[in-house]
């Protein structure tokens, strides 16, 4: 009797750790927005960018705050390297979706060829999303920088 109760505990521990894990399908929403917005800058797309971005987008990068035409102009003008590959992966922390306004805390890593270089970096970023016509568009993003490598 014991071994049962101890053995449907754990069982009931399980199924309530995998439940708290799952996201929702309006987090996925988010979350695909914002995948969607470094997948524009791995392939230098200012269109898809600004589809994905608010007109008044802000981004705190580097101690510098920057609109979409400094992100372009950085990212995208700029960067002419002709071997230029950038992959992204994210670890999703945290993402809180109300009505109209979405936050996302997420790792992300990035493995960047430029100039004959390979790159490896690390943030910490949180996101603030808003709700236009039923799509997210990124308003505020945040960057920590936690390695360079």
């Amino acid at each position: 009797m014991i071994k049962a109760t101890t053995f449907l505990i754990a069982i009931l521990c399980i199924v309530l750790v995998q439940a708290q894990q799952s996201t929702t399908n309006k987090q996925q929403a988010v979350q695909q927005t914002v995948i969607q917005l470094f997948d524009a800058l791995s392939t230098r797309d200012s269109i898809s960018l600004k589809a994905h971005s608010t007109a008044d987008i802000t981004l705190y990068e580097y101690g510098q705050v920057w609109n979409i035409d400094t992100l372009i102009s950085k990212a995208i003008t700029l960067n002419t390297a002709t071997d230029f590959k950038r992959t992204n992966s994210f670890e999703f922390i945290n993402t809180t979706v109300d009505k109209t306004t979405a936050w996302v805390t997420y790792r992300l890593k990035s493995a960047i060829t430029k100039d004959g270089k390979q790159l490896m970096l690390q943030w910490l970023e949180t996101v603030v999303l808003a709700k236009s016509k039923k799509q997210w568009k990124v308003k505020h993003l945040h960057s920590t920088l936690i390695n360079r490598s």
